[in-house]
């Protein structure tokens, strides 16, 4: 009987083969059964450190990304045994983050569970989830860098300025499964967040539809649309402040800043929220959502307790 293949040995393996390959010449990739079921474009980019997503685009459309000798689509599924080629890519060099002692304890510090499949982990506001647009690294490559796990990848995003619950899978099996429950819209999320002004009544829905937008400084926000996505928000009163509302949210669905327009188009801002309405004239120095629990369908909960600096927010405005 042959002995069982480990996941965690072969993503070490993988990893070991890709610190010896030349990016400037032609690549070529046997799809595992793990690796199977992915989309091309994030099965390149995990493995290119430091290639812009417009540039992959760009080489799958000149028909320099091939599968089985076929040109291929970004959003097109790897299967096991597909034989990937990439031609010559010139990478920006990145060097890996500098994390120090402190750090890395604060982070272990915030764990809020961990199996051999999953991390769930207290993110802080003010920290990206992975770097890119000009911050040099985030969440994950400090993760990547301070826990020593072969394979860290998100499952999911919270904005920067955000605090609170973040999945992060140990095994690309775990990533699919549970990618797959927020696609099909099984995960509860509820957020704590404190609104401007105070609510009319104890409840309020939002559905309106989202859609992105970019400024003139090249910012992308979002705005509300009837040709947007579907969207839908769910504001429950937990306790009437000093000129404001402190509310637990439950997105229904998953769209970026979701929480913060539907909030504005109510006509109460989040509470420092410099894009979307009550930031400036707050006294708040943060932005006042926090990612409080998250459910899974198999029972799991997990809960990232109020942050000191929210909950003495609250006592301020109580």
């Amino acid at each position: 009987m042959k002995n069982p293949i480990d996941p965690s040995a072969q993503i070490a393996r993988e990893q070991e083969s890709l610190k010896q390959r030349d990016f400037a010449q032609v690549n070529y990739f046997e799809i595992s059964r793990d690796q199977a079921d992915q989309r091309l474009d994030n099965f390149i980019l995990a493995r290119y450190k430091g290639l812009p997503k417009s540039n992959v685009y760009k080489l799958i459309r000149k028909g320099e990304v091939r599968i089985n000798k076929k040109r291929c689509k970004p959003e097109q599924k790897l299967s096991n045994g597909d034989i990937l080629r990439i031609a010559p890519v010139q990478l920006s060099t990145r060097e890996a983050p500098v994390i120090s002692a402190d750090f890395a304890k604060g982070l272990l510090d915030r764990l809020i569970y961990e199996d051999d499949r999953l991390i769930v982990i207290d993110k802080p506001s003010g920290l990206a989830v992975h770097g890119g647009s000009g911050i040099s690294f985030g969440l994950i490559e400090a993760m990547r860098e301070s826990f020593g796990v072969p394979y860290l990848e998100l499952v999911h995003r919270i904005d920067k300025d955000t605090s609170g619950v973040l999945l992060v899978a140990k095994r690309r099996s775990e990533l699919r499964i549970l990618q797959e429950l927020f696609r099909e819209k099984q995960v509860k999320k509820t957020y704590m967040a404190i609104l401007s002004g105070e609510l009319d009544s104890d409840f309020a829905k939002v559905n309106q539809g989202l859609e992105r937008f970019t400024l003139p400084s090249g910012e992308q926000r979002v705005r509300i649309s009837s040709e947007g996505k579907p969207s839908e928000t769910h504001f429950r009163l937990q306790q009437r402040l000093r000129g404001a509302t402190l509310v637990a949210a439950t997105p229904l669905t998953g769209r970026t800043h979701q929480i913060r327009v539907h909030a504005q188009f109510l006509g109460h801002s989040l509470l420092g929220d410099d894009k979307y309405g009550a930031g400036s004239t707050s006294t708040a120095h943060r932005l006042c959502l926090h990612a409080h629990k998250l459910e899974l369908p198999d029972g799991r909960v997990f809960e990232a307790p109020i942050p000191a600096d929210f909950a003495k927010f609250i006592k301020k405005l109580s």
